[in-house]
């Protein structure tokens, strides 16, 4: 009889490589542009003529607030787009610095501007400052996400002079007329000739000295790197403290994604580990008109500073409508246990109406084209590890019995069904799973909110009153 070390050399497989990765996506691809033509809405897809008229239900969806040429998602075809690139190319041969880039100045970067940047962004991921800060606050017991938006308040505190007594003159006049509430709705918003975040010169310390012909030029844009170098630091700090550790720095030979592994484990990632993170962050940068954007972007048309604006972000990503379905994801498949419990249990939880976590998405009515990549890219990971195998199992057939009852109500996998399982395999504790998705999608924040204000026009919805009219005050002792 074999022992169980002969039967483990049987079963490994080689561990696939960073080409082997790449086909996958676009073998991703191929399946699902074989599954939908390729025409976009266009009613969704052109420029706006204000005012403009549209079907607004509960929670403002439906609303039209604004033209954006950062990302474009389809929902009913399942489609994802950043800047004009597909997801899957995006994946397959991009970089989360490089797509940062393009997210944030709306081109891809020359090869010379692509080393600058990512250069750029890993010194920007020594913020020791910060890291003592943190470490003066109980961070270890705090809730990853309300620790994380700590984190980014104090990176604003040493990173501008917004919280000191000084107060440089903000030409408040000046800013007001640039959204005047008499503007009528129909005319656009003149916005500003000069960088959009103009307020703050003055107010901003550089982190590094800039030459005449640096890659940066304006206040806004520093902030910008400083934030998506500087939250992947915070979110790794969390990590490391809330596991008794002192927090990393980030080392030469990574990229934002290498270092964030490193910073958060402890140890160095393989090859094939940071470009799975490396794509894991490129698929969350950014996806539309989400509540977190939606809330950084009505932060910022107040013009109050861009940190403030990613907290509000962060915040909304908090709360568990929008982000952590897939620590639930994955506290989901632990409790089925097995392949052979899921119709059992998938049977028993439909009858109760309660609802199969990781499925279904508010935008999406086919595919996720976010799950299509992460789904294989979970088989891989979890091809080597007996317990990981029976959970990615686990998920497929769950997979088979919600699609094979509900796909004909558009009901499919979303993001979060199996990106759980791609951050387990790779050594990452499930309450950090939300804050990754920040580290990510900080760029799309970002580079939604630096496009709005180039236009900006302080948001002010109207609620409709349902109230009564002609009370009668009484005082409260004949009450």
């Amino acid at each position: 009889m074999k022992d169980k070390t002969e039967k483990a050399k049987e079963r490994h497989i080689p561990a696939p490589s960073v080409e082997s990765i790449r086909d996958l996506i676009l073998e991703a691809k191929k399946k699902a542009y074989a599954e939908t033509d390729h025409e976009p809405e266009p009613e969704l897809t052109s420029a706006v003529e204000w005012p403009i008229t549209c079907t607004v239900g509960p929670g403002l969806e439906g609303a039209i607030a604004c033209e954006s040429k950062v990302g474009y998602v389809n929902g009913s075809k399942g489609w994802l787009i950043y800047r004009g690139y597909d997801i899957f190319d995006l994946c397959a041969y991009s970089t989360f610095e490089e797509t940062s880039y393009l997210l944030l100045h709306g081109r891809l970067p020359s090869q010379a501007e692509l080393t600058e940047f990512t250069t750029s962004l890993r010194e920007r991921m020594f913020i020791p400052q910060t890291q003592r800060l943190m470490l003066s606050f109980p961070v270890e017991t705090m809730n990853p996400m309300s620790a994380l938006r700590l984190g980014t308040n104090l990176m604003r505190q040493k990173q501008t002079y917004r919280d000191t007594d000084t107060e440089a003159d903000l030409k408040v006049g000046e800013i007001l007329a640039t959204d005047d509430d008499s503007i009528p709705m129909e005319t656009r918003p003149p916005g500003k000739k000069n960088p959009v975040f103009e307020f703050l010169t003055g107010l901003f310390k550089r982190v590094h000295p800039a030459s005449e012909d640096a890659l940066v030029g304006s206040d806004e844009i520093e902030s910008c790197y400083n934030l998506i170098a500087g939250v992947a630091s915070v979110a790794a700090t969390i990590g490391r403290t809330r596991a008794g550790r002192i927090p990393l720095e980030p080392l030469p030979e990574y990229g934002l994604a290498g270092n964030y592994l490193y910073m958060v484990t402890g140890r160095r990632p393989t090859a094939l580990e940071e470009r799975i993170m490396d794509i894991s962050l490129i698929l969350h940068a950014d996806h539309g008109m989400n509540a977190s954007t939606f809330a950084s972007m009505v932060v910022a048309s107040t013009l109050s500073d861009i940190y403030l604006a990613i907290g509000a972000g962060i915040s909304a990503l908090s709360g568990p409508l929008h982000g952590g379905a897939n620590v639930e994801v994955v506290k989901m498949l632990a409790e089925i246990g097995d392949p052979s419990n899921v119709k059992k249990w998938f049977r028993e939880t439909t009858a109760a109406k309660k609802k199969v976590m990781g499925f279904g998405h508010r935008v999406y009515k086919a595919y996720d084209p976010r799950a299509r990549i992460l789904g294989p890219i979970s088989a891989l990971l979890t091809e080597n590890d007996e317990t990981r195998r029976k959970t990615y199992a686990t998920a497929v057939a769950l997979e088979d019995a919600v699609v094979s009852e509900l796909g004909a109500k558009k009901i499919f996998p979303n993001v979060d069904f199996y990106s759980g399982i791609v951050y387990s395999a790779m050594g990452i504790p499930q309450e950090l799973y939300t804050t990754i998705f920040a580290v990510s999608r900080v760029a799309g924040w970002c580079a939604r909110v630096v496009e709005y204000l180039e236009n900006n026009r302080i948001f002010r919805p109207r609620a409709m009153y349902t109230g009564t009219f002609d009370e009668t005050y009484v005082p409260p002792s004949e009450r």
